[in-house]
């Protein structure tokens, strides 16, 4: 019997045990190390649902995770058991049009981890043991913390927003959202060369890490001088996940500069200003999840050229997912918050 953690419905989390899964000859058990808890979590356990993605039955959250390989199946016998693991929440199909393009992050069969966009929901990796393909895990063989790797799915997400950016050498590039996608996509951005980075949020905590991941300036959204940024700014990334933030974008892009949209913004929709887009000539483009650059990620993280270290807030153990929820809803006080198993405890 396993421990896992499951949402309900909005505010409804429960543990419940679940008898251990069997083995079919590609996948590998492991033991949870690390599993931090990312703003679609959040947005499950506040809300019921993450953008147009609702919750219809229980839900096991988790995407972003690290562990240790406990058995593996009888075809996946390089993943011996004591393998530290970075794990690739993606379970794309790997034969439909867009995964034969390279594209696999909008597989049109797309089975992710912890996510409510299909039905049955796919269960992910907030619980002590769990199941996964033998393709969705990188071996790592160095001394790197088990809450180290499990930042690889969301540095994921910020190299490939950097790279849906196109070329930011010399640019200046404006970041709205400051969480740990808004400090990442900062880290990202001035590896790709980027000559000044902008950040801005509603809250100094936010902001503040944005300063220590290497942000030039830092600007209250809600303040006076947030007027400033208008047309200061080649390459505006949208990582809140806000409409107001979205119009920050759209004002403070530069003629002929891109805009690249990586938040979930509300469901019900936004209005959205087409005409400032067409006669400014913006490109507007959409960032979703990440295909080859978790590999990037693992590689970046292990050998430190990206130190996530910094916006490691707390780490609670697994039975306090709870308390853990409500810290990394209090964006006053965190960044990210982990969930640690056994491995990471050992």
């Amino acid at each position: 019997m396993t421990l896992s953690c499951k949402i309900h419905a909005a505010g409804d989390l429960r543990f419940e045990q679940q008898e251990d899964a069997a083995l079919e000859p590609h996948q590998v058990e492991i033991q949870l190390g690390a599993a931090g808890i990312c703003g679609s979590d959040l947005h499950y356990y506040l809300h019921g649902r993450a953008g147009a993605f609702q919750i219809r039955e229980p839900l096991t959250p988790g995407h972003e995770a690290s562990g240790v390989v406990v058995r593996s199946g009888r075809a996946a016998g390089a993943l011996a058991p004591g393998v530290k693991v970075a794990i690739n929440p993606s379970q794309a199909c790997g034969s439909c049009a867009y995964c034969r393009q390279g594209r696999e992050n909008l597989c049109t069969e797309m089975r992710f981890l912890g996510s409510a966009s299909v039905f049955p929901h796919v269960q992910g990796m907030f619980r002590e043991r769990f199941v996964v393909n033998e393709r969705q895990l990188t071996a790592v063989e160095t001394d790197i913390s088990f809450g180290e790797l499990a930042f690889a799915e969301p540095l994921a997400v910020a190299l490939h927003a950097v790279n849906r950016c196109g070329p930011l050498l010399g640019k200046t590039v404006l970041v709205t959202g400051a969480g740990t996608i808004g400090c990442l996509i900062v880290k990202a951005v001035r590896l790709a060369g980027a000559a000044r980075i902008i950040a801005c949020d509603v809250a100094d905590h936010p902001l503040q890490a944005a300063a220590a991941a290497g942000a030039d300036t830092v600007v209250r959204s809600d303040a006076s001088s947030a007027a400033d940024l208008s047309s200061s700014a080649d390459v505006c990334v949208e990582a809140a996940g806000n409409t107001g933030a979205l119009a920050t974008c759209v004002d403070a892009c530069r003629r002929g500069g891109r805009i690249v949209q990586v938040g979930t913004l509300p469901a019900e929709g936004v209005h959205f200003p087409a005409n400032a887009v067409m006669a400014r000539e913006l490109d507007y483009i959409g960032a979703f999840r990440f295909g080859v650059e978790f590999d990037w990620a693992v590689d970046y993280i292990v050998s430190r050229r990206i130190d996530v270290r910094p916006l490691l807030t707390a780490q609670l153990p697994l039975k306090d997912a709870a308390a853990a929820f409500q810290l990394a809803a209090d964006k006053s006080r965190s960044t990210k918050v982990q969930l640690i198993g056994e491995a990471a405890m050992a």
